[in-house]
């Protein structure tokens, strides 16, 4: 009710991700684009949740996997994301010996964006997510593997490849990659 309703806000905070009265501020999803543009409550997507969240949505917009398929992620990043007192400790000169290597946490399956990877990506259940933090400032890496059988059809790497294409073909902020040679 403090919020004016002619005022734009972006909430950066996990606080609105979920909630339907607040759009979530990921323009190369289906429909989001026009979403946002009129929208006066923008949750700002976060970080693991964005990378999740571009691959497995997709996957099952266009059916390539059922809503209750048993995702899993894992990820990577620098330690800025931990805020003051992880760069503090990152960046101590007499820092713990343990700091110098990459370190797994929320292992209890109840990070903070797993409520907005699951919704946003249209998921039935709740993805198995690894985050780890490791020695570097800044960066991610996001990995979501999946079978190359799902729900009985079997799919190459290429098609696969080739529907992240297709499908972000127009994208201001997303891009795919070639595929690298397989050896």
């Amino acid at each position: 009710p403090l919020l004016r309703p002619d005022v734009k806000v972006l909430d950066t905070s996990t606080a609105f991700r979920t909630d339907p009265a607040w759009d979530y501020g990921f323009p190369e999803l289906n429909g989001q684009k026009e979403k946002i543009q009129r929208s006066y409550r923008v949750a700002v997507p976060g970080c693991y949740a964005s990378g999740f969240i571009s691959i497995a949505r997709p996957l099952v917009e266009l059916g390539l996997a059922p809503a209750d398929y048993p995702f899993s992620c894992t990820g990577i990043s620098g330690y800025s994301g931990g805020g003051k007192k992880m760069i503090a400790e990152m960046e101590s000169p007499d820092r713990a010996p343990e700091l110098f290597s990459p370190r797994f946490y929320g292992l209890a399956n109840t990070h903070k964006h797993l409520p907005e990877m699951q919704k946003i990506s249209g998921l039935t259940r709740k993805p198995m997510f690894t985050p780890i933090v490791d020695d570097f400032f800044n960066g991610m890496v996001v990995c979501v593997p999946i079978q190359a059988q799902i729900a009985g059809r079997s799919y190459t790497l290429e098609q696969v490849h080739a529907m992240f294409a297709q499908h972000y073909a127009d994208a201001h902020f997303v891009s795919v990659q070639p595929l690298l040679e397989q050896s």
